[in-house]
This record gives C-alpha cells, structure tokens and sequence, in this order.
C-alpha cells in the first residue's frame, strides 16, 4: 500500500511537469508568443532533466521518510504498552518473541538486552547499546540521501550554468562578436534554467533534511529512555 501511494504521488508529479500548462510568456516581433513550462525545460537539456529526475527521487523520500520514520513506526503505543505490560509480569520470554515477531527500532534493543537479563546490568546495557548504535546509523543513513540530492543538484544547477556560458561565448566567437540576442538566447537559458531547477530542488530538500534528521535524533533519545527505563529493574539482580 505504501509503496503505491508513493508510486502514484510520483506518476502524478511527473504529469504535472509534462502536462503543465502554458506559463511563460515572450515577446516576440511585437506580438505575444506563449511558450510552455515543457519549452522552457527542454532549454535545459539533461543537465535539466537530470535535475528533475533528481526531484521526482527526492520527493519520493520526503514521502517515504514521512510514513517510515514516525514514532509510532517506531516505537509503536499498542506494541509498547502490551511490552510494559509482560515486563510487569515478568514474562520476558513472551516479551522477547513478540520482539523477534514484530522488529521495530525499540524492539529490536530490547531483544538485545533481554537474552542478558541473567548476566547483569551492564551486559543489558551493552547489548542495547550496539544495536541502539546500529539503528541509529541506519537511519541516519536512510535519511543521507536527501542530503546527497540537495547537494548534487545545485551543482549540476551550476554545471548546466557554465555549459550554457561556454556555449554562449562560442556563439560570439562563431559570429566574430556580431552575434544577434536570438543568437545567445538559448545557451543563456540553458544557464537560467539549470540554476533555477537546482536551487528549486536544493532548498526544500535541505530543510527536509534538516526536519527528519531532527525527527531521528529526537526518536533516538526516546527509544534510550524507554529501553533503560524498562531495564531498569535488573541493576539490582546478580549475575547468575
């Protein structure tokens, strides 16, 4: 189901850059000639389109980060309450299949520490530690990837840039400085459009980004609290 409200939010963003109406309007001999969103990317070339495709990627993260990393996909109310619950009735080996059956970030640290709960405290506190450490980076690196495009893309903004600047002073070389506007016009736009796409592309993504990577950290800290606070009672059992 997810992987469907994904692919149809992409399909319906692709149409939408296709299918956009008539936006931008140049004069022409005196009289208006409309020219369309479609026109106008093509003036980008593959740099622009490589910018887009990046776009549409993109824009499948946000989404898909915003359905995966939740703190109720995570750390799930019913899943940790019916937890709480066995651990107060010390029925851990039910607790640890149902955190075998049902992995999440928190049960996934639990059934770490609870195959430790006769070797001490500090075992529980190990083992939770690593897989804690282990999910983090996980998601960290789950979430790198709308970094990645926010940094590529003005780039590839900058790169259509220079491209379209290359070819604009070829043109006056060509035409031994007589070079008419309309001459100019479509590498000058190539260099617009690239730049535009990668900054339109950049800066939303950054925040995104930011958002989620803050959205992480906070979910972390939390799963930390829970799971210590859970096993807690076992600092004052012995080994054995």
């Amino acid at each position: 189901m997810r992987k469907a409200i994904v692919i149809a939010v992409l399909l319906a963003l692709v149409i939408s850059f296709v299918g956009m109406p008539e936006a931008l309007a140049q004069s022409e001999g005196g009289q208006g000639k409309k020219i369309t969103m479609w026109q106008t990317l093509m003036w980008g070339g593959w740099i622009g389109f490589t910018i887009l495709g990046l776009s549409v990627v993109g824009m499948g993260l946000v989404i898909e980060h915003a359905i995966s990393i939740r703190r109720d996909a995570l750390v799930p109310p019913d899943l940790l309450g019916n937890l709480e619950s066995l651990f107060e009735d010390e029925e851990f080996e039910e607790a640890m299949q149902i955190c075998e059956t049902q992995p999440t970030f928190l049960t996934n640290v639990l059934a770490a520490g609870l195959p430790k709960i006769n070797q001490g405290y500090d075992e529980i506190e190990k083992a939770m530690q690593e897989v804690g450490e282990q999910e983090a980076v996980r998601l960290h690196q789950k979430i790198g990837y709308l970094s990645l495009i926010a940094n590529v893309s003005p780039m590839m903004g900058l790169l259509g840039t220079v491209a379209g600047m290359i070819g604009a002073f070829n043109t006056i070389a060509t035409k031994q400085g007589a070079a008419n506007p309309s001459d100019l016009a479509g590498d000058i736009s190539k260099a617009l459009v690239t730049t535009f796409l990668g900054l339109t592309v950049a800066i939303p993504l950054t925040a995104a980004f930011f958002y989620f990577r803050n959205r992480v950290i906070r979910i972390i800290l939390e799963v930390g609290a829970i799971s210590g606070e859970m096993m807690e009672r076992f600092k004052t059992h012995g080994k054995g």
